[in-house]
C-alpha cells in the first residue's frame, strides 16, 4: 500500500506490573508479535511503558533503572527479525539527571531517543521530582549498548522509499502545552505524529483529550497516534484507562475500548500522500517557519498487502442520517442566503427559472423559495417556466407543473419544438439527425427564452447546473451552462438528491411530487422518448455513473490523488458493483472530460461555494483550458499492464 501513500500505524496498551521491567517487556513483545502479523508498520506504546508510569520515588532506585535498561536491551535483541518500527517509553540517566524518554527501535537497532519536553508539576503530577526537561540536555548523541544513538526533540524518522511518511514523536504533556514540539516537527515535514502518554482519568478528561487529539491533527494536517497508560498502573491516588486513538486531519479513525486489564492494540492505515497534498495547498500552513531545523533518520517502514481503512463510497454525503440532515440544512441555508443577498443587493424581486421535472432544477427552485421566505417576498414573483421539447415526457412535464402549483409561483409553459425546428431549418440541420446539434439547439433555445423573459420582467435567471456536470462539462456552452446566478454550482449530483429529499421530508404538501422527481431517471430529455412515452436518453448510460464520477472528482481535486490511486480505491469501495475494467473506463472518461471542458468553467456565473470543492475560476480552480491529460491517462493505462 506504500505506493498509494498508505502507512499502517498502531497504538498499544500492554498489560503491566508497576516497577517490573522484565514482566513489562514480555508483554510488550507479545503485543509486538501480534502486531507484526497485522502488518503494522509503526507501533507506539505508552509513556514509561518498560517500567510503568507510576513508579514515583522508585525512579530514584538504581536497581529499577538498570532493570529498565536490561529490558530495553532485550527488546532490542528480540525484535531483530521484525520489520516494524517500535516506539517505547523508559527512563534514561544521562550525567546527573534522569529523563523521561521515547526510544525508537527497528530490526534490533535503537534509531533515536526523544526526551520529554514539558514536565508537569501541578495537581496530581510531580514529575519534576524525578525528571529533567529536554532543554537541560546538552548532548545530541549518546552511547547505548555500545552504539552511538541520536538523541533530542529534533529527530524525524523518514521512510527511505516514501519520503512523505515521516515520523515525529512527543510525550504526554507535550501535547497539552501551548506550543507542542510536534508543531515544529510537522512544519519540518513530519506527517505521522506519535504520543506516548500516561494521562489519568477524571470526569470530563476523556472528551477533552479526544478533542485535543482531533484538533491537533487537524491543525497540523497530520496523522496523530496517541496511547496512554492502562488500568494496570498504580491506583494509589488516580486511575488510568489505557486510552488509544488514531486520528487523521481532525477525524478519529480508530479508538480502543478503555479500562481493559489485558493487553490490547488498535491499528489503521494513514494516507500520508493525502496529508502532504493538503499541506502543499495550505499556504497559511507553509507560511509559518519552523523555529529550528531537524535531524532526519532514514527508516524502512514495512509495506502492507491489504488496506485497513474505511473509504466512503459517497465522500460528499455523510453516512450518518442525523449528521446528513444537519449538513443538508446548512447547505440549503448557504445556497438560499447567497441568492437572497444577490437579490437584495440589486433590488430585484423577480427571478426566472426553467423547471424540467428533474433533480437539479427542482433543487434550484426550492432554494429560490427559501430565499424568498428569508426576504419576505411573495412566491408569485418567481416566474417558473417549463419548456417541453422533443424529449419531454408526460411524467416530467406533469411533475414540473405540479411542483410549481404546490408553491403558488407564476407558471408559464412555453413549448420549444416549433422554435427549434425553425432554427434547425435556418442553419440547415436535418431534424431527423439526432446529434449534438439537435440537442444543443433545444438547450440554447431554452436559455434564450429564460434570458429574454428575465429582461422583460426585470428579473434574475437562476441557474440549475450542478458541480458534477461542471466537472464533466455535461452542459451546453452558452446554454444551460449560463445564468445570472447559479445556486447549484458546488453541489455534486450524489448530494443533490439528498438535499431534495431533505426538503421533501419537511414539506408534507409537496412530498409526493418531490419523491416522484427523486425516482425519475437523470436525463436532459433532448432526444425523443420511447414508443410508450418513457425516457430514452439516460445521462449515466452516456457518461457513466455519477456516484463514480463524484468519487473520482473528490479524490482527484480535493487531494490531488494519482490516477492509479483513485482506481485502486474505487475498486475497493465499489467491489461487486462495478468491474475493474468498468471503473477504469469511466475514470478515463472523467479525466478526459475534466481536462477538455475547462473552457466552460472559465466563464461560470456567480454562485455560492458550499463545500470543500468548488470549480469556480474566481475561487478554487485556476486551470488552463488547454492542459494536456496524457500523463494522467498514461499512468492509468500503465497500471493495468
Amino acid at each position: 500500500m506504500k505506493e498509494y501513500g498508505f502507512i499502517r500505524v498502531g497504538a498499544a496498551v500492554p498489560e503491566l506490573k508497576v516497577a517490573n521491567p522484565k514482566f513489562n517487556v514480555e508483554k510488550i513483545l507479545d503485543v509486538v508479535s501480534d502486531a507484526s502479523k497485522k502488518e503494522i508498520g509503526v507501533l507506539v506504546f505508552p509513556e514509561l511503558s518498560i517500567t510503568g508510569y507510576t513508579c514515583a520515588d522508585l525512579f530514584m532506585q538504581d536497581r529499577l533503572l538498570k532493570e529498565s535498561l536490561l529490558g530495553l536491551e532485550r527488546l532490542k535483541e528480540e525484535t531483530k527479525q521484525l520489520s516494524l518500527v517500535l516506539i517505547v517509553g523508559a527512563p534514561l540517566k544521562i550525567g546527573n539527571q534522569l529523563y523521561n524518554c521515547a526510544f525508537v527501535l527497528q530490526k534490533g537497532q535503537i534509531l533515536g531517543v526523544i526526551p520529554k519536553t514539558y514536565i508537569p508539576n501541578y495537581n496530581e503530577f510531580y514529575e519534576k521530582r524525578w525528571f529533567a526537561p529536554s532543554e537541560d540536555l546538552l548532548e545530541t548523541e549518546i552511547v547505548l549498548f555500545g552504539e552511538t544513538v541520536p538523541m533530542g526533540t529534533d529527530l524525524i524518522f523518514e521512510d527511505q522509499e516514501l519520503k512523505e511518511a515521516a515520523i515525529g514523536i512527543e510525550i504526554c504533556e507535550d501535547l497539552w502545552s501551548i506550543v507542542p514540539p510536534s508543531t515544529d516537527l510537522a512544519l519540518n515535514g513530519a506527517t505521522l505524529l506519535f504520543n506516548l502518554s500516561s494521562s489519568n482519568e477524571i470526569i470530563g478528561k476523556y472528551e477533552y483529550r479526544k478533542n485535543l487529539v482531533k484538533n491537533h491533527s487537524a491543525k497540523l494536517i497530520s496523522g496523530y497516534i496517541y496511547t496512554s497508560s492502562g488500568i494496570c498502573e498504580s491506583t494509589t491516588d488516580v486511575v488510568f484507562s489505557g486510552s488509544a486513538m488514531i486520528s487523521e486531519n481532525g477525524s478519529i479513525l480508530k479508538e480502543n475500548e478503555r479500562f481493559q486489564f489485558e493487553s490490547n492494540f488498535i491499528y489503521q492505515d494513514i494516507d500520508v500522500l493525502k496529508l502532504h497534498n493538503m499541506r502543499i495547498k495550505d499556504i497559511s500552513y507553509m507560511g509559518i517557519k519552523p523555529r529550528r531545523g531537524v535531524r532526519r533518520i532514514l527508516v524502512d517502514i514495512p509495506n502492507t498487502k491489504t488496506l485497513e481503512r474505511h473509504i466512503s463510497k459517497n465522500p460528499f454525503v455523510p453516512s450518518n442520517p442525523d449528521y446528513r440532515n444537519e449538513r443538508c440544512s446548512e447547505i440549503f441555508r448557504i445556497q438560499a442566503s447567497g441568492l437572497a443577498k444577490r437579490l437584495r443587493h440589486i433590488g430585484c424581486k423577480k427571478t426566472v427559472i426553467g423547471i424540467s421535472g428533474g433533480l437539479d432544477s427542482t433543487l434550484a427552485f426550492l432554494v429560490i423559495t427559501e430565499a424568498y421566505r428569508m426576504l419576505g417576498i411573495s412566491y408569485d414573483n418567481i416566474i417558473a417556466i417549463t419548456m417541453p421539447g422533443f424529449g419531454t415526457t408526460s411524467r416530467t412535464l406533469n411533475n414540473s407543473i405540479a411542483l410549481m402549483e404546490k408553491y403558488g409561483v407564476t407558471i408559464r409553459e412555453i413549448p420549444i419544438v416549433d422554435a427549434s425546428l425553425f432554427h434547425m431549418k435556418d442553419i440547415g440541420h436535418d431534424k431527423d439527425v439526432h446529434d449534438v446539434t439537435y440537442e444543443n439547439v433545444q438547450a440554447r433555445e431554452r436559455t434564450q427564452i429564460l434570458m429574454d423573459i428575465a429582461n422583460r420582467e426585470g428579473g434574475l435567471v437562476v441557474g440549475t447546473g450542478d458541480l458534477s456536470e461542471l466537472a464533466l462539462g455535461w452542459c451546453t456552452y452558452n446554454g444551460d451552462h449560463m445564468s445570472m446566478y447559479a445556486v447549484n454550482t458546488s453541489i455534486p449530483k450524489t448530494l443533490v438528491k439528498y438535499l431534495v429529499r431533505y426538503v421533501a421530508d419537511t414539506n408534507e404538501s409537496a412530498k409526493q411530487v418531490l419523491y416522484d422527481i427523486l425516482d425519475t431517471p437523470i436525463s436532459p430529455e433532448l432526444l425523443p422518448p420511447t414508443k410508450d412515452g418513457k425516457i430514452k436518453q439516460k445521462t449515466e448510460d452516456k457518461i457513466g455513473p455519477y456516484e463514480l464520477h463524484d468519487f473520482f472528482l473528490y479524490h482527484f481535486f480535493r487531494y490531488g490523488a494519482e490516477s492509479k490511486k483513485i482506481l485502486f480505491m474505487a475498486s475497493q469501495v465499489f467491489e461487486g458493483e462495478y468491474s475493474l475494467d468498468a471503473i477504469k473506463k469511466w475514470l478515463c472518461v472523467f479525466l478526459k472530460r475534466f481536462f477538455s471542458q475547462q473552457f466552460k468553467r472559465s466563464c461560470l456565473p456567480d454562485g455560492p461555494k458550499v463545500g470543500t470543492i468548488s470549480l469556480s475560476p474566481r475561487g478554487d480552480l485556476r486551470m488552463p483550458s488547454d492542459a494536456d491529460v496524457e500523463v494522467w491517462i498514461h499512468e492509468l493505462e500503465s497500471e493495468s499492464k
